[in-house]
């Protein structure tokens, strides 16, 4: 065999196996990679057929350590386990490895490791008590459901039996660490009440392959994405880094893998619960596109997002993924800069200060202090100016009367209508002679810009297909370069917070053709009040949407106690239609999160500094503290100070250092993740503001959106965790914290 056209893959699988051994045993697994495919037949790597075994070699590593492989093909192989030298070959008939009938993956599962792993009996107990009890048997987890159904499921068959011997969610969660990654997900589902059919649509289907599987056709089976793999040098090193973004760089969940490649006839939405992988996924669709571009030195590539923090995340990443030349072909800005961008452009003269939401709500207050005027609320008239006036493009009182407001709340009658159009302009006024203006503001003249060089695009592609395809110099653009659409391709993370002028705007920056538009986001997660139909501004995702439902971050535990902060309220799909987050589920198993009822606010910081030195030698930057106000952090910084640990209190542009507990309100966690999170003040009036409360009944409508907005505030909160999350509060706990107390109540104070 010579070595140059050798193929050498790793299962994902090998790779979670490979991360927990020694440093030096790694660095000779990427040295034996390399020899491997140079000369597989080298003296010096011993490979060899397992007897017994027809597609299962082994081959050394090092002196200690053998690589499993399959053999796929005359020159392609496949690591599937890195084990110690002694225990190849003990047990080589409980060695297996079948391509599953439902995914058309390759499987491998090691049997004895299994059995001894999950299934040994409890330690003896060392004294028996003095009429011992015999205890009735436990009965199996999955004794209702048949050997037939299981594999129907996509459960390996030869795992069928481990299966009907489980009695404990300990067993079954052992099982998950070692069992094909369709096989854990399936079991889990069903453990956790899920109904039969539910499985089938929600965790099997998602992955299944359309076409017959040839069990025996392993090299087929490997190029399907249920067979998770790497073959290149680089993406082997990341794997074998060890680093959460190093492995997802590398493998990606066949759901998601789908997602990546699929060609789409128009805008598509990718929805999903926290840490499920959406940014990743809009990262490798990002990737997916430029590999696919015509070449160029031009960025006809925009990934945009809400913010300049997660912009800032999302070049990095990106960078990582596919370096300077995948940058080079990419635009990425946050989608107020763009949109300030495109205003300055057209107009450069403007050059108004910019004032944000809370300075704007401000200027109202001021406005309705100077004229007399008690009848109104100036977050209200915002919101109304915003959301119908601005979101609408309205430019006039008749067209003001007749705008939609649905979803706005509290109805306005006829002469309301007036009177609050009439305020409206002496604000814009207002702004003007003050020379200032609000993002809402530049998003709609964004918009109105781009539409409406959309348009003249449009008009410049008629009168050319009237002409037989000849261009007319005299609707040329005034720049004298040739008018054409931004962007081919638009990728949009956090969808869910864009305002509706922002989608305008992103819709008329490229034209409507196959893969234009790619939206990633979950309206769970929404924190800005910005609620939006998709199809109303022409972007018509109607059969373009999916949802992925598997965690990679928030175990079990921590995501139960999550979705009980969400409670029963309804969301919208961005397009008119509700969402659940049905399906939503993790593999991964922790602690259940603690909970701590104190005596006062001052109480509670001394518990959290208490409770972070309890962690020893955890990096600081690894823990996190989300509050409701930005008092709160400073004060809470301040009683760390105290305590000798160091805090960065997060700002609008992310950490404010390089390293320390990350201190924020709950606004600023958007997109990140620690190992332990801290959630402090999570107090009746303060979770949600007592000003929220006051809504009850004077305007039902809004109440219900901000009691919702804030639950959404701690959901995302509380599934930044990855390992522990704790949540405390003093005096009455957030009614959101209800069913969590329910089921497990708070530590001693």
């Amino acid at each position: 065999m010579t070595g140059k056209n050798v193929t050498l893959r790793l299962l994902d699988k090998a790779d979670r196996e490979i991360l927990k051994l020694p440093r030096p045993v790694k660095g000779a697994i990427y040295d034996f990679q390399h020899k491997f495919k140079t000369n597989p037949d080298s003296a010096g790597l011993r490979l060899k057929q397992l007897q017994g075994h027809d597609k299962l070699h082994s081959a050394r590593v090092n002196d200690e350590y053998r690589a499993l492989l399959l053999r796929l093909a005359d020159d392609d192989w496949l690591i599937v386990s890195v084990k110690h030298r002694k225990d190849v070959y003990a047990h080589l008939d409980r060695l297996t490895y079948s391509v599953n009938r439902v995914t058309g993956g390759i499987e491998y599962v090691d049997l004895q490791v299994v059995q001894e792993e999950v299934l040994r009996p409890p330690a003896p107990r060392t004294a028996e008590p003095a009429a011992p009890v015999e205890p009735a048997a436990p009965l199996p987890l999955f004794a209702k459901w048949s050997e037939q159904q299981l594999t129907d499921l996509g459960v390996a068959p030869s795992l069928v039996p481990v299966v009907a011997a489980l009695t404990t969610e300990d067993q079954l969660l052992g099982l998950v660490e070692y069992a094909p990654q369709l096989s854990g997900e399936v079991l889990l589902a069903l453990y956790d009440g899920k109904e039969y059919d539910d499985v089938l649509e929600q965790v099997t289907a998602p992955v299944a392959v359309p076409e017959p599987v040839d069990p025996e056709d392993f090299r087929a089976a490997a190029e399907r994405p249920a067979t998770i793999v790497t073959t290149t040098d680089d993406a082997l090193r990341e794997a074998l880094e060890g680093e959460d973004f190093g492995r997802w760089k590398v493998f990606l969940h066949p759901t998601q893998a789908k997602l990546v490649s699929r060609d789409y006839s128009g805008p598509a939405r990718v929805g999903g619960g926290p840490g499920t992988g959406k940014t990743i996924v809009a990262l490798h669709r990002v990737k997916h596109l430029v590999e696919r571009l015509p070449a160029g030195r031009n960025k006809p590539v925009l990934l945009t997002t809400y913010n300049k923090n997660l912009a800032a995340d999302l070049r990095s990443r990106l960078l990582a993924l596919g370096g300077e030349a995948l940058l080079s072909r990419v635009e990425i800005s946050h989608v107020d800069q763009l949109a300030l961008r495109t205003v300055r452009e057209a107009e450069p003269g403007n050059r108004k200060r910019i004032i944000d939401e809370a300075q704007a709500v401000r200027e109202w207050r001021s406005l309705l202090d100077e004229l007399g005027e008690d009848g109104w609320d100036a977050e209200f008239l915002h919101d109304e100016w915003t959301q119908v006036i601005l979101g609408q493009a309205v430019t006039s009182r008749t067209d003001y009367f007749r705008a939609r407001r649905a979803g706005r709340g509290r109805t306005v009658s006829r002469p309301e209508r007036a009177e609050i159009w009439q305020l409206a302009e002496r604000f814009a006024q207002r702004l003007d002679r003050l020379e200032v203006q609000t993002w809402d503001q530049i998003a709609e003249r964004a918009a109105q810009l781009e539409t409406g060089r959309a348009r003249r695009i449009q008009t410049i592609d008629r009168q050319r297909e009237e002409a037989g395809g000849l261009d007319n110099i005299h609707v040329a653009d005034g720049s004298g370069g040739w008018l054409r659409y931004r962007y081919r391709h638009i990728v949009v993370d956090e969808a869910q917070d864009l305002r509706p002028a922002h989608w305008k705007m992103l819709r008329a920056m490229t034209a409507a053709d196959r893969n234009d538009l790619f939206l990633v986001g979950d309206t769970h997660q929404r924190i800005y009040k910005n609620q939006v139909t998709l199809g109303s501004l022409g972007i018509n995702i109607r059969g373009r949407s999916s949802k992925l439902s598997l965690s990679y971050r928030t175990t079990r535990q921590i995501l139960r106690s999550a979705l009980n902060v969400l409670g029963d309220e309804t969301y919208d799909d961005l397009d008119g239609g509700g969402e659940t987050l049905a399906g939503y589920r993790s593999v991964l198993s922790g602690a259940v999160p603690d909970l701590h009822r104190l005596s006062d606010w001052e109480a509670e910081r001394e518990a959290i500094a208490v409770l972070i030195e309890s962690w020893g030698q955890v990096p600081h930057e690894q823990i996190a503290i989300a509050v409701p106000s930005n008092d709160m952090a400073r004060e809470t910084a301040y009683t760390l100070r105290q305590h000798g640990i160091h805090a960065l209190e997060i700002g609008p542009d992310g950490p404010r250092g390089d390293s320390g507990v990350h201190i924020g309100t709950m606004f600023r966690f958007k997109g990140l993740e620690y190992q332990h999170m801290i959630i402090a003040g999570v107090t009746d009036g303060l979770v949600p503001h007592a000003s929220v409360r006051q809504r009850q009944t004077s305007d039902p409508a809004r109440y219900r959106t901000e009691m919702q907005r804030a639950r959404s505030l701690l959901f995302v909160a509380a599934t930044r965790a990855r390992d522990s999350l704790d949540v405390f509060w003093h005096g009455e706990p957030s009614p959101f914290l209800q069913e969590l107390i329910r089921v497990r109540p708070p530590a001693a104070a």
